[in-house]
């Protein structure tokens, strides 16, 4: 019950915050040009500036560990490529591939994981560890098959894809990160203040703007891939890469990391990023939307297993 009101309160207010984005534009407080506005402003500040948080906060140099960011690396890049390879394979509506393979892929690693991994232990352990092996490719193959797949009209050639993957910002932010992270560096305090200030503003401006871009009848069209995009996000990949990491001997804080990773919500982040490269919104909203509902009862749901099984 303990983990279950937990996982509620960490994703209600999300779910709330969509709510609120709907009723402000309804009321006509915010408008279109407000929501391209936040749109941009997290995928170039906001965003980066959590990431560089996230992992500037952990000490990872003491808690290193080679061989666990490289099972997060393999098993990410194994599953993004399965996804790809099934999804090009038996998706037949081409505009909708692309926001289909982010969002049953792309977990709230950053967003959500290591505030539920503090909730239940002391210390993050080994778990940052995670986002340095996931969270570059969910952003470098995000940016690859959205750049592909989206403006179809357009046909991006390999040099514009290469290009914009070294211009994501949350890539950047992770790589400008990285040597703080393992150096232990640190800015003054005030700097360290407003990098923290301005990574809060992520989520909520990002949830304010699918909340208020979110068209219930254009997701009931889309409830199929919803609907699968959702189990392959909550239970699927779980069920498949939480027993060779149990089998492996990851226990706790590193094993809680993985299941963020395979497990979490489909993070906001996949809205905007979905947005700007020209890709379906509609399908990437009604994911981010279900899966946050869901996860409350899904994420519980493992911890209940893992802790029956004595492993965390």
């Amino acid at each position: 019950m303990e983990n279950f009101l937990y996982s509620l309160n960490a994703t209600l207010p999300i779910f709330l915050i969509m709510i609120l984005g709907k009723v402000l534009i309804r009321l006509k407080i915010i408008n279109e040009d407000f929501t391209k506005a936040a749109d941009k402003y997290v995928f170039y500040v906001a965003l980066p500036a959590l990431v560089f948080k996230d992992l500037t906060e952990n000490n990872i140099r003491d808690f290193f560990d080679a061989r666990y960011v490289l099972y997060c690396f393999f098993v990410t890049l194994f599953i993004i490529l399965l996804l790809w390879f099934l999804t090009e394979h038996f998706m037949k509506n081409e505009f909708e591939k692309g926001a289909f393979i982010q969002v049953s892929y792309r977990s709230s690693a950053a967003i959500l994981g290591l505030a539920f991994i503090d909730n239940m232990y002391d210390s993050a352990g080994m778990a940052p560890l995670m986002i340095i092996g996931a969270v570059p490719l969910f952003n470098i193959f995000a940016v690859i098959i959205l750049t592909l797949k989206g403006n179809q009209e357009e046909h991006p050639n390999i040099k514009q894809t290469i290009c914009n993957i070294f211009k994501n910002p949350i890539l950047l932010g992770i790589l400008v990160a990285l040597p703080f992270a393992f150096l232990d560096l640190h800015f003054p305090v005030f700097i360290n203040k407003g990098i923290s200030y301005l990574a809060a503003t992520a989520s909520p401006l990002a949830l304010l703007s699918i909340g208020a871009g979110f068209e219930g009848k254009k997701a009931i069209k889309k409830i199929r891939p919803t609907l699968v995009a959702s189990f392959i996000k909550l239970v699927l990949l779980c069920a498949l890469f939480l027993p060779p990491a149990i089998y492996m001997g990851y226990r706790r804080q590193e094993l809680i990391g993985i299941l963020i990773m395979l497990g979490s919500p489909a993070t906001v982040s996949c809205y905007i990023m979905a947005k700007n490269t020209g890709n379906d919104v509609v399908l990437t909203s009604s994911v981010i939307v279900l899966t946050t509902l869901l996860s409350s009862i899904t994420l519980t749901g493992w911890i209940f297993l893992l802790k029956s099984l004595g492993v965390i």
